[in-house]
């Protein structure tokens, strides 16, 4: 059995590109393109940073996410 030491780090993170647009919501220019999961499976989303509407939400191609680093390595 392979032994996986706790990660150090205390927070999460994930690698959010810019959008160079502004919110409708709130008018921020903090919008940014990133992939989330919630009880749907992945999605690739743009989302504000400030009051986290959704401008756009489409379904991820690669619905095994992150995990498809491990059957990569099968």
């Amino acid at each position: 059995m392979l032994d996986h030491p706790r990660p150090e780090d205390k927070e999460l993170f994930v690698n959010k590109t810019i959008v160079e647009s502004k919110c409708p919501e709130c008018g921020s220019d903090r919008v940014r393109y990133y992939d989330v999961v919630s009880e749907g499976g992945w999605w690739e989303v743009v989302k504000c940073q400030d009051c986290l509407h959704s401008l756009d939400r489409n379904k991820s191609s690669n619905q095994y996410g992150s995990l498809s680093l491990l059957t990569d390595l099968l």
